[in-house]
């Protein structure tokens, strides 16, 4: 018996597009990975070329999961106080403001 979900399709093919953009983006690597951790989490930070400049590639050593940010998303950080930090950490694994879904 297989079983299959409603989006199925839509999320591998969202997969295959995410594996192959960590793929573009890690052969544009430019400089050894730095790796950050504490008991908590571990994170590997790699700074990347792509057409549209330098980015941050950080990923989740724990959740595999990642995000490249340019320099004005990574300079939004330090406009963020404690709370939004807070709130970020209370809400693992997940975006502080969820997307909004398609009609």
């Amino acid at each position: 018996m297989t079983l299959k979900w409603e989006g199925q399709d839509q999320d591998a093919e969202s997969a295959r597009r995410a594996a192959a953009e960590l793929e573009t983006l890690l052969a544009a690597s430019t400089a050894k990975p730095l790796v950050i951790a504490n008991e908590f989490a571990e994170v590997m930070v790699r700074k990347v070329e792509t057409r549209n400049g330098v980015r941050l590639l950080i990923q989740s050593a724990k959740s595999g999961q990642w995000v490249s940010v340019d320099p004005l998303e990574l300079e939004s950080l330090t406009w963020q106080n404690e709370k939004t930090f807070a709130a970020m950490v209370g809400n693992m694994f997940a975006p502080l403001i969820p997307e909004e879904e398609e009609p």
